[in-house]
């Protein structure tokens, strides 16, 4: 049997690649005589980078950038295609993971480290910029990324201002006069890994402000700065972000991005799945597995499992979905692209212990599965 193991990263625990390793490892210790293909997968979180240079046998470069409350740090970007093309992860210069959880400062944490990685790759004569926006510390609007390119926010009186979440309240001009020259001569592409809308009660503030240190003051705060700001943008160019999809992404980063430079927004696991060749590895599959920390219905919002599946079920294609949570109830919805779905728990148990153990339960439920695939009905 061809196996196509094909997981996103199991979130604060394993990465694709570990995942994917640890499923081998157990389907090779079981009685299933199968090649396996690994494909780890990425939606443009935490790890797209890392994957798609490697896939694309591209190179790293470091450089000393701002970490999101303005630290000196050395973070490293992508390039592929003989140095044409970067790929930078937000999460690498403007990250959750940079941050102690006593450190957690929304109205201050910004992306401007990430704006310098851009400007970094364009010195490295990089013009199509490709910036993975998962796992940002950042509520901005992307107005610290701006800030490093050129770009100055003003308050009534000319002032330009520090560009943090907390200048929104005062901002009441965008100038682009100062832009980098250079941006405006590339492509700058988002990979979007949720879809979310920039305001409101399903915006950028309020789902992901809390996980970012913000407290519900400073959730409705940010919502009516990233308002203001979508505002002053609408006077500015007349592009209207207040509602486009996946303007939430990154505390509303995609959304200034494409307001102010352009950029273009796409759907994350789409786009790594066609820059990797994902549909011409399915050629060679008997069986595709794919999974991450969860997976529910939230899951076909456009997670990676799901474009995993998909593009598996148009090749007509069983899928096994392999998740540390999944729904207890039958979902009509999931069973339209996932023939099953295996959580890997061994027993009760709290979180932290679970993802502790993620590897061994992944090993585990591999083996379990190889053995089950060889049964044959007497």
């Amino acid at each position: 049997m061809r196996l196509l193991i094909a997981p996103n990263a199991f979130k604060n625990s394993l990465t694709a690649t570990d995942a994917a390793v640890a499923l081998r490892d157990g389907f090779a210790a079981s009685r299933l005589e199968a090649v396996c293909r690994l494909f780890p997968v990425a939606d443009g979180g935490d790890g797209t980078a890392d994957l798609l240079v490697d896939a694309l046998q591209g190179s790293k470069i470091s450089g000393s950038v701002n970490d999101p409350l303005g630290r000196p740090i050395d973070a490293w970007f992508g390039l592929i295609d003989q140095g044409r093309t970067a790929i930078i992860e937000m999460a690498n210069a403007s990250g959750l993971r940079l941050l102690k959880p006593r450190e957690l400062n929304a109205m201050r944490a910004s992306s401007f480290g990430t704006g310098q990685q851009v400007l970094q790759a364009l010195d490295k004569g990089a013009r199509k910029i490709i910036v993975a926006m998962g796992g940002s510390a950042t509520t901005d609007g992307a107005i610290g990324m701006l800030q490093a390119l050129g770009v100055r926010f003003r308050n009534s009186a000319g002032d330009a201002l520090e560009a943090i979440p907390a200048s929104f309240n005062q901002m009441d001009s965008i100038d682009l006069s100062g832009l980098d020259p250079r941006v405006n001569d590339s492509e700058i592409i988002v990979l979007c890994d949720v879809d979310n809308r920039l305001l409101g009660a399903k915006g950028a503030a309020a789902m992901f402000g809390p996980q970012k240190g913000a407290s519900d003051a400073e959730v409705r705060q940010l919502d009516q700065g990233l308002q203001r700001f979508a505002m002053l943008v609408k006077a500015a160019n007349g592009k209207d972000i207040s509602d486009m999809a996946y303007g939430g992404t990154a505390g509303g980063a995609s959304a200034g991005l494409y307001a102010c430079i352009n950029a273009k927004l796409v759907h994350g696991i789409e786009y790594f799945l066609d820059m990797t060749g994902f549909d011409q590895a399915l050629e060679g599959a008997d069986l595709v597995i794919t999974g991450e920390g969860s997976i529910d219905e939230q899951t076909l919002q456009g997670k990676a499992p799901f474009g995993v599946a998909r593009r598996a079920r148009r090749k007509g294609l069983p899928v096994i979905g392999i998740a540390g949570k999944v729904p207890l109830d039958d979902s009509a919805a999931l069973a339209a692209y996932f023939d099953m779905l295996l959580a890997i728990g061994e027993g009760p148990c709290d979180l932290a212990t679970a993802m502790k153990h993620t590897a061994q339960n992944l090993r585990r439920t591999g083996l379990a599965l190889g053995n089950l695939l060889t049964v044959k009905p007497t």
